[in-house]
């Protein structure tokens, strides 16, 4: 007789069924519970708990590209299982065996108190007599993503995936499944809809996650990527029903192959998996939880200080202490907190191929860095550094105490890529040159916040001391968080940016560590409202930082729209503070000590968006922020001939609020009104290029 494994936790709902033959079977993850009878016996077998292909193994079926029908996946059977709770919430692990090779796995889901989202992963072990070779597994797998409701998969089936790249980032938009050219044709196509990446840029094309709608039954499926390298994700059809599978880096797509000796282990890259009665908003408002929750504790994110750099539309890599000092007082003077000194400090001149030592330039402070990174603390305000530390010029003169082994390699030369070289933190020497520069920065300097750039992308991996490419990459990619953890435990107090050309490494590997995160080095601040206004999708509110940068030439409504491009997430200010006119350094003061009365809301808000997803086509963009009895909602009139938008709030449809207009207090010809019985802001903005920033409140 089969029987029945049901794990009903946290509003989750995961069926297991191990049959007659020991086959494990994964029958149902969702908000809703299982109707049983929508799987046919027929279509059992595809409901595969893990995929696996060795090296040497056949596949069976019509494949294709994908990844289904592995072996020995298809060969592995049931080896117990764990049901157990810890700090975080309930844990359950299933393991599986095969006997041919000796291969053994654990599918481990950890469950987290309060969120319906779990994390997951697999952990292979080779118990057999012989090296496994590895070409695939996944990390989570899942088959009847359309099993509710009873249209056609090609009529109810959403996918939402933020497209990303340079000064274009997190471009959400949604699909369904026959406009990504997966047309319901036969019950298992060998047709994929995926997304990959590979290289040093985890989200160099894609943010690693996506949300699946089931419109007819109402409900989500979302998942992140927790890994700051190579990735894979792909939805397939099997059995007459979509599978999802998910993975870190494969042979096939990312040059990742692994040699797993006798005796040895494999930790598959992990991943986070929910589900919920709803759609985007309600699947976004799970992960930001889960995404509190998994978060490496620290101040910052409570604080929410306001942070000055000097680089975007202001001193652009050429910092001097003459340059600097009335930046200073200006930051200091509108109620900056943190100001950092941006790229250049390093070299005299052009420093792009030179970068490596990390010693500040005499030229551009004669008096020393210490004295203008003294005068910020006389200020009131925290100091801060740029770093680029994964990377060393091809010009570097720290380059002659090093050897090839600092770097990546391939085909016995290193890789290069913009001039410049990539470190290798598997290697001590590295970690040695990387832990003193951050303590001299730290301890000799007094910096307490650092913006770590890295503006490279090193590409499939390295051979050095790896089976594959892929491999390289992925053992230096693990080495490089755990050289962070480090230094957040031996600094704790210590602010470090995640930064890759603005968001090119926007991933919770990275994220679950640092507490802040660049989303774009975009220089048109009107361009940047899409990007801001999309950005709590894919990291906390708290975390997401935003580049403020009133320009020299300019009029009020430029300073204000960029002022509200940030006020409901992080404030990265920049800009020629020191040369506003008064009344434009006065405008930027007060978004700044509105910002100072709300932030304590932000890092508990959850995000909404009127309009839906923004894009940078739209002639209104709009998001907001709500938490307990308070609603912001930031709008921005990018283009067109309508003054007026009406912004749907159907979560306070039919409530008393009173909408009032928070910044700038005086916002002339600006209107808004609630019409609660619609359960619309109905919104006036006269003129083009123009931002406002609303509170509703209880009336």
């Amino acid at each position: 007789m089969s029987k029945r494994i049901d794990v009903n936790e946290n509003g989750l709902f995961l069926n297991f069924e191990i049959t007659d033959s020991n086959d494990v079977l994964f029958l149902h993850f969702g908000a809703q519970p299982l109707v049983a009878s929508v799987i046919q016996d027929k279509q059992k077998p595809g409901f595969r708990l893990m995929e696996l292909q060795l090296t040497g193994e056949d596949r069976a079926e019509y494949h294709g590209r994908t990844h289904r029908a592995t072996y020995p996946g298809l060969r592995m059977v049931y080896d117990g299982h764990e049901d157990t709770r810890n700090s975080l919430g309930r844990k359950f692990e299933l393991g599986l065996r095969d006997e041919e090779t000796g291969l053994k796995a654990i599918q481990h889901f950890q469950f987290y108190d309060g969120v319906q989202t779990v994390r997951s992963w697999t952990v292979l072990r080779n118990e057999g007599v012989q090296a496994a070779e590895i070409e695939y597994v996944s990390s989570f797998a899942l088959t009847g993503l359309d099993k509710e409701g009873t249209q056609d998969r090609d009529d109810k089936m959403r996918l939402y995936l933020a497209h990303n790249g340079w000064q274009s980032e997190l471009q959400w938009r949604s699909y369904t499944l026959p406009e990504l050219g997966m047309s319901h044709l036969i019950d298992r196509g060998s047709k994929r809809v995926s997304c990959s990446n590979t290289g040093s840029w985890s989200a160099a094309e894609h943010i690693p996650m996506a949300v699946l709608q089931n419109e007819e039954a109402g409900t989500s499926l979302f998942w992140q990527i927790e890994h700051n390298g190579s990735w894979h994700w792909e939805i397939i059809e099997q059995s007459d029903w979509l599978t999802v599978l998910i993975s870190g880096p494969t042979e096939h797509d990312n040059h990742w192959w692994l040699k797993l000796a006798p005796g040895a282990e494999f930790v598959s890259v992990p991943l986070a998996i929910g589900s919920v009665e709803g759609g985007f908003e309600e699947s976004i408002a799970q992960l930001t939880a889960y995404r509190r929750l998994i978060r490496r504790p620290n101040e910052d994110n409570q604080l929410l200080r306001v942070i000055f750099n000097d680089y975007m539309n202001c001193l652009w890599g050429d910092p001097t202490t003459a340059k600097l000092l009335p930046l200073i007082d200006a930051a200091a003077e509108v109620g900056c907190e943190y100001f950092c000194i941006d790229a250049g400090w390093y070299a005299p001149g052009e420093w792009w191929d030179g970068v490596g030592e990390w010693l500040p330039s005499e030229e551009r402070f004669p008096e020393g860095i210490k004295y203008v990174l003294d005068y910020i603390r006389s200020k009131g305000l925290i100091p801060g550094l740029w770093l680029e530390l994964e990377v060393m010029g091809i010009n570097s003169p720290k380059l002659a105490e090093t050897d090839d082994s600092w770097f990546f390699m391939r085909h016995g030369k290193r890789v290069k890529d913009r001039s410049r070289y990539q470190l290798d933190y598997r290697n001590p020497k590295v970690i040695g040159h990387a832990n003193e520069v951050i303590r001299r920065l730290v301890e000799d300097y007094g910096v307490g916040y650092i913006k770590m750039d890295y503006n490279i992308n090193a590409g499939i991996g390295t051979e050095t001391a790896a089976d594959s490419y892929g491999e390289g990459l992925l053992q230096h990619n693990r080495a490089y968080l755990s050289w962070l953890d480090h230094i957040f435990a031996k600094y704790p107090d210590l602010v470090i940016e995640n930064c890759s050309s603005g968001g090119m490494r926007m991933d919770y590997a990275m994220l679950s560590r640092h507490s802040i995160q660049s989303t774009s080095d975009q220089e048109d601040y009107v361009k940047y409202a899409a990007i801001a206004a999309s950005s709590p999708a894919a990291l906390t509110p708290e975390q997401s930082a935003i580049w403020s940068y009133p320009l020299r030439e300019g009029d009020d409504e430029e300073v204000i729209f960029n002022m509200v491009n940030a006020l409901l997430l992080r404030v990265h200010q920049s800009g020629h503070l020191a040369e506003l006119s008064p009344r434009r350094k006065e405008l930027v003061k007060e978004a700044l000590d509105y910002y100072k009365k709300i932030r304590g809301d932000i890092p508990e808000a959850l995000p909404f968006w009127p309009l839906g997803l923004p894009t940078q086509q739209a002639d209104f963009v709009s998001f907001g922020l709500y938490h307990d009895d308070r609603i912001y909602v930031a709008v921005w009139r990018i283009a067109g001939e309508d003054a007026s938008v009406k912004l749907p709030l159907p979560r306070w449809q039919g409530q008393p609020l009173e909408a009032v207009c928070a910044y700038p207090k005086e916002a002339k010809g600006t209107e808004c009104q609630w019409l609660a019985a619609e359960g619309v802001l109905e919104v006036t903005l006269p003129v083009v290029k123009t931002a406002r920033l609303f509170e509703l409140r209880l009336s």
